[in-house]
């Protein structure tokens, strides 16, 4: 704009100065457009936003939508969001038309007030005829675009403050960086854990302590269970073991070995886990079963392997396309049981010498339970297992139960040990058989 005014004086400072006592209306003129369109696309977009929730919450929940019969109240609900941004559409389109008609007809009398007092100028010889339309048009369109630019300064502030924010956390670096390829990749792996009086509290709850000093060995092949309330730091206790945490304090061994000392990408090849609800891909089943291992290309005779002694072979081979049938999205094709067989026979593929099941059973039916059971003790053979489990009659056999209470071992022993003591497995145990 400064340039352009420089420009306009040298062509003729009188029209300058007429352009300029103007150029406050023509600024005026953008700001009214540009205030009306940037309002209602806010309206837009929120609405449009709840619209897109409603849907997408029918889409995901539609089996419990049907079985409560309310496709017409989410239906209902959805048309009732989509009527407000047509009536929001319908009142923008008046409202736009008369801030347009208005914005223009300030920028046609401004036009008009410019070129009758440059007509004057011309007569009199004071301008040239070029000079005046450099003049006008210089100052006049400058004007109408710092009007509209101004309209959009707070969305600019926010946007600029938004941009910051996403940068940092671009530029922020992992504390544990799954990518490293620094870290020790031992030859060996027996599968020995320890953890050497750990504490750890989550960044985002500081102030509550998850863990403290928890201080437990176990030894390769063996089965140990974690047993004990919500929150006690069951689940905690294995993520720090894959190392999706640090401990604040403490140390977590593994074969001797402080898994910070470890490459991240090693250590979590050494461990498989199956968990309560599996996640299975919308793809075949022999492709789900090979994700278990991304370093090769799987042979399928491995991937039958695998899937006997996850007591899942026999169903597959009596499906019409075997191996090679779609589970659909999400797995939601196979039931809970088979869904649970698939992913320990996932976990099994990449042969960890440690094996992690957290409440993979919880989910099912007695029935199913069984025979993912079963499964789950031919996994757990020659290798260290880690258990979670609500439903303490699927960890009798454990070589220990560990009974976890905030963030303290309360007890642990073998399940007659602990019955013997009785004390709180004794009571969770009582409490599961009533």
């Amino acid at each position: 704009m400064g340039l352009s005014v420089i420009i306009s004086f040298i062509y003729g400072w009188e029209m300058t100065l007429l352009i300029l006592s103007i150029a406050p209306v023509l600024a005026l003129t953008g700001m009214i457009e540009t205030t009306a369109m940037t309002g209602f696309a806010k309206k837009d977009k929120q609405e449009l936003k709840h619209a897109g929730k409603i849907a997408t919450e029918a889409v995901e929940n539609i089996r419990t939508i049907v079985s409560l019969t309310r496709e017409k109240a989410f239906e209902q609900a959805y048309e009732e969001t989509l009527q407000i941004q047509h009536r929001n559409t319908l009142k923008k389109a008046q409202i736009f038309g008369i801030c347009y008609a208005f914005s223009h007809a300030l920028v046609y009398f401004a036009y008009a007030v410019g070129f009758r007092f440059g007509g004057y100028l011309i007569q009199a010889g004071r301008v040239t005829p070029e000079g005046m339309f450099v003049i006008f048009t210089a100052i006049a369109y400058g004007a109408m675009a710092i009007g509209e630019t101004l309209v959009l300064a707070p969305e600019y502030s926010r946007a600029k403050f938004g941009a910051a924010h996403l940068f940092a956390l671009l530029e922020k670096k992992a504390t544990i960086d799954s990518y490293s390829q620094e870290g020790k990749k031992p030859d060996i792996c027996e599968g020995n854990i320890e953890f050497r009086e750990v504490s750890f509290f989550y960044p985002c709850r500081q102030d509550v302590l998850i863990l403290c000093d928890l201080s437990l060995s176990i030894e390769k092949g063996k089965i140990v269970a974690f047993v004990g309330s919500s929150g006690c730091g069951k689940s905690t206790s294995i993520q720090l073991l894959q190392r999706f945490y640090d401990p604040v304090k403490g140390q977590v061994l593994f074969d001797g070995v402080d898994v910070k000392e470890l490459n991240v990408q090693w250590l979590r090849s050494q461990i498989a886990t199956v968990s309560q609800e599996p996640i299975l891909f919308n793809c075949s089943i022999a492709d789900n079963i090979a994700y278990g291992d991304n370093s090769r290309v799987v042979p399928l005779e491995e991937i039958k392997e695998v899937a006997k002694v996850a007591n899942i072979h026999s169903f597959i081979e009596g499906l019409p396309e075997k191996y090679n049938t779609q589970v659909g999205l999400k797995g939601t094709l196979l039931s809970g049981g088979q869904k649970q067989r698939l992913a320990i026979a996932r976990a099994l593929l990449r042969k960890p010498k440690i094996l992690l099941l957290d409440e993979a059973t919880s989910a099912l039916d007695n029935e199913s339970e069984k025979v993912v059971q079963y499964a789950l003790n031919n996994a757990r053979k020659g290798r260290t297992c880690l258990v979670i489990a609500h439903r303490l009659s699927t960890i009798q056999n454990a070589d220990l139960i560990v009974v976890l209470h905030n963030g303290k071992i309360k007890e642990k022993g073998t399940h007659q040990e602990l019955l013997r003591n009785r004390d709180m497995y004794f009571k969770l145990v009582n409490a599961q058989s009533v």
